[in-house]
């Protein structure tokens, strides 16, 4: 059993300077200035930032290049704030230097966004800031505490025999606001899912006239049946999303900043219980009962995925500021399905600040620092929470005010010997292990949590021990001792006042960490607030009448060259507000059209509120999935689309997306890959047509009967099992026999994309990459499978006789000749593997539960959901094959 730590997240804050040039930590010659532009009003104004020293006193001067005036100077005082935004986080990256944008204010000053396209020299500066920053507040006198109660319950966290990753809520009844205005430079600006207190009821509005763009010469040739008028359910609706928009734009004058402490502990267990949710009650009751005697908590909500779990809970006379409550689950091990890895986050409201806690396991082993960064990518890219407001795009993770990441994160040391590290830990020299600290130095790197700040580790190692004892790992592998289990934060108003280990708890090979934060809420003063909600009411019918909305966008056209399967490609243009009123941007549908794009395009956003002369970038992602690829490969589809950007009360305007696609054989159908006996990407585009049609008739007759469609092509035989598929599988039984853990670890991304290329331009006689990798890819080409292995009209009487192995062999006989020789290849394959289960650790149970979800998919066209019944009964298939064997 493994605790894991819980963590919480924060960007780089603010402080002040006694001296210039100390900084940077052993990061070589300290950087003084960068050259880069300001982004002011849609305009990039060239200009250089360096350190420099006016009265004593340490600051930023920002040096205009295009006139000659006076610079401006931010001192670095407590006041002063310096940002790097996140840029947002994607499964794929693209390897490319994109710059860092960096948000500065200073006291008594508005921010500004700069962006600097030297990343690394611009990470040297931040890093000499935030040094400056830290040495002025140890130099600084203490400032006398604010007029607001903060809440100072210093109690030890009870200790749990066994527990799941909780956060509580602790809150003092009365408490003193902190006006906004007074900590306005501490908070974290991010344009976050915020959410506004419902406004008052709004006046009918009067209606008005869309106007249509009039000239051609401006967009594409769009006829009407490729139009779809925009109705809303009524002007009111728009209305009340562009007040909702503009209340968040001018939260500073109705809220206040009240303070509350947030207690952070994680205890979670490896994946023990699956399903079992006897189990999850037993781990919900013992955390209730070790929470404090004395105080009234209630559990807000609770999330579990496999053996990952979070609990929160908060003080009962504080659940009725608590909204908008929502959980989410994402799995990261192979194919991003099993759920042995990944990580479980609950976001909510909380007055009006938005929460998200993240509680994560990510990859094993000291070596596989790579995979954990990859791990955290993930979960950033595919967790997205739905909000109650519909008409509201998704949230991610980082678009809340305040994050906080917990659980065990697996990174090591870079230190080989056992011996040196727990003679150094003997010492008390943690500073010194902390430099070969795997999670310090990707963050440093920005390969991971780039953004997110983590309090001082005075703590030894949490892992590894021998189980109940408080002995280093003592078995034959003798790992060295690690931080594996952090908690780290990312937002503003946040202070760290405590963060440890809990030594006393024995029932793992971990030891627990826990943490307390002091966390500033913003607390919306009604009076203020319906006072603002009335001005903007006037001014918006003043502006209504006199001005329409107007955006001008940078590019229309956009060629998207040699698009591949599983291969992000991505282009971006910007648009702005010319307009004198604030607009509402969306993309929206086409006539007839359900979604305003195709399966393989994306928006990003999709959707917005601009305010005038202010701009915004927007990214067009293509990926092509699995859901996508086989009407590429058929040629049934082609990268060709129209995106309809939408302006309330204003224009449409005509986004023309075109671009190439190379044929994958990842998502073509057995019956053509049997028969092309050269690499897909050598077969011309109407022979796969062609192939894609006789295939269809060879599956309905379960014979070959077909024309001669091309000499080199139909070559005589087919081949028993697609070439493809042979070349992963022989690799595997060659060199992967023993490899421990296959199936079980997921591959890399990018070697992923060279086997998926070299299957489809060539036929090797290696396939490149780990044996995991190699692993992951015969998956993934199972998982493509336009019909898989086992016809979608055989899945029901395969459940329905998976009772019986003598039923079972009768329904593979009955499946067309290549689908039973391909389903034959494979169990014959995997009863080989299961010998070596000493080794590779792979059960029976692990296989079939993975690759019946594989081989032997519910049609596409099934009413109902599978239920955990119809799995098992798919599992119990493939248990006779794997034990018995196949007989003929």
């Amino acid at each position: 059993m493994e605790p894991r730590a819980a963590a919480w997240g924060l960007p780089v804050s603010a402080g002040g300077c006694p001296g210039l040039g100390s900084g940077t930590r052993g990061r070589g010659a300290a950087v003084q200035s960068v050259a880069g532009a300001e982004l002011r009003a849609g305009r990039r104004e060239p200009c250089v930032l360096s350190l420099a020293r006016r009265g004593g006193r340490c600051g930023i001067l920002i040096q205009s290049q295009e006139d000659s005036s006076d610079p401006d100077y931010i001192p670095i005082n407590s006041r002063f704030r310096c940002v790097q935004e996140a840029e947002e986080t994607l499964l794929i990256d693209i390897a490319a230097n994109t710059g860092c944008k960096v948000r500065i204010q200073g006291e008594e000053a508005v921010e500004r966004l700069f962006e600097i396209p030297d990343e690394e020299r611009c990470l040297g500066f931040l890093a000499e800031v935030q040094s400056i920053q830290e040495a002025h507040l140890k130099a600084s006198p203490v400032e006398p505490k604010d007029s607001c109660t903060w809440h100072q319950v210093e109690k030890n966290l009870p200790g749990l025999s066994q527990a799941s990753s909780s956060g509580a809520l602790e809150f003092e009844d009365d408490f003193t606001a902190l006006s906004l205005e007074e900590k306005r430079n501490g908070q974290n600006h991010q344009a976050g899912s915020r959410r506004e207190p419902p406004p008052p009821p709004v006046p009918q509005n009067r209606q008005f006239h869309r106007e249509r763009e009039g000239s051609s010469r401006d967009q594409p040739k769009v006829t009407n049946t490729m139009r779809k008028m925009f109705l809303p359910s009524s002007q009111s609706g728009q209305r009340e999303g562009l007040i909702k928009h503009l209340l968040a734009k001018r939260e500073k004058a109705y809220v206040n900043l009240h303070n509350f402490r947030f207690q952070e502990l994680d205890l979670s267990t490896e994946a023990f219980f699956y399903f079992d949710s006897v189990k999850e009650q037993e781990w919900l009751a013992a955390v209730e009962k070790a929470l404090h005697p004395h105080a009234k908590y209630k559990k807000v909500q609770m999330v579990r995925l496999v053996g990952m779990m979070l609990l929160i809970f908060a003080k009962k006379d504080q659940l009725s500021n608590i909204r908008e409550i929502v959980t989410e689950s994402v799995g990261t091990g192979v194919m991003g399905k099993m759920g042995n890895k990944g990580g479980v986050a609950v976001r909510f409201v909380f007055h009006n600040t938005t929460f998200c806690i993240v509680n994560s396991h990510l990859a094993a082993h000291v070596e596989d620092f790579e995979r954990r960064n990859q791990d955290y990518k993930d979960i950033c890219a595919r967790m997205s929470f739905v909000t109650p407001d519909e008409s509201l795009p998704h949230v991610n993770i980082m678009k809340h005010d305040v994050v906080i990441w917990l659980g065990d994160l697996n990174y090591r040391l870079c230190l080989p010997d056992a011996s040196e590290v727990k003679s150094l830990i003997s010492k008390n020299e943690l500073q010194k292990l902390l430099t070969y600290d795997q999670l310090n130095i990707q963050r440093t790197q920005k390969k991971a949590f780039a953004d997110f700040t983590e309090g001082e580790i005075k703590f030894i190692p949490t892992y590894k021990y021998d189980s109940k004892t408080d002995r280093w790992d003592s078995s034959g592998k003798c790992r060295v001792p690690a931080w594996c289990d952090r908690i780290l934060w990312r937002g503003g108003n946040i202070t760290q006042l405590r963060y440890g280990s809990h030594m006393d708890l024995k029932t793992s090979d971990h030891k627990p960490v826990s943490a307390l934060f002091r966390i500033g809420v913003k607390v919306v003063d009604e009076q203020k607030y319906r006072k603002l909600f009335e001005d903007i009411v006037r001014l918006m019918d003043r502006m209504e009448n006199d001005f329409l909305p107007s955006l001008e966008l940078s590019r229309r056209e956009f060629e998207f060259q040699n698009v591949k399967f599983r291969q992000l490609q991505k282009q971006k243009f910007q648009i702005t507000n010319n307009g004198q009123v604030t607009c509402h941007f969306s993309f929206i549908p086409k006539l007839n059209d359900n979604h305003y794009c195709k399966p393989w395009l994306r928006a990003e956003p999709c959707e917005g509120y601009l305010e005038p002369d202010e701009s915004t970038d927007i990214s067009l992602d293509v990926y092509v999935s699995k859901d996508s690829v086989t009407l590429l490969n058929s040629g049934e589809d082609k990268i060709e689309d129209i995106l309809v950007l939408h302006l309330d009360r204003g224009k449409d305007y005509f986004l023309t997306i075109s671009g190439t696609y190379l044929p994958s054989c990842f998502g073509t159908s057995l019956e053509a890959l049997c028969r092309m006996r050269r690499p897909i990407r050598e077969v011309p585009v109407t022979k796969l047509i062609d192939l894609g049609e006789d295939s269809f008739l060879e599956k309905e007759k379960s014979v070959l009967q077909m024309g001669a469609l091309d000499s080199e092509e139909a070559g005589g035989t087919p081949l028993q099992v697609p070439k493809e598929m042979w070349l992963l599988v022989d690799h595997l039984f060659k060199h992967a026999c023993h490899q421990e853990d296959l199936f079980q670890t997921p591959g890399m991304q990018e070697e992923l994309e060279q086997i998926i290329d070299c299957l489809d331009t060539s036929i090797p006689e290696t396939i490149p990459g780990s044996n995991h990798s190699v692993a992951e890819a015969l998956l993934i080409f199972l998982e493509a499978l336009p019909e898989p292995v086992i016809c979608y009209e055989l899945y029901q009487r395969c459940l329905d006789w998976s009772h019986s192995s003598r039923l079972c062999r009768q329904v593979i006989f009955q499946l067309p000749r290549c689908h039973r020789s391909v389903f034959r290849y494979l169990m014959s394959f995997l009863r080989e593997l299961l010998r070596y289960s000493e080794d590779n650790k792979v059960s029976v149970t692990m296989i079939a539960a993975l690759f019946s979800s594989l081989l032997l998919r519910p049609p596409p066209n099934l009413v109902t959901k599978q239920s955990q019944q119809d799995r098992q009964r798919a599992i119990n298939f493939l248990y006779s094959f794997l034990l018995a064997g196949d007989e003929e």
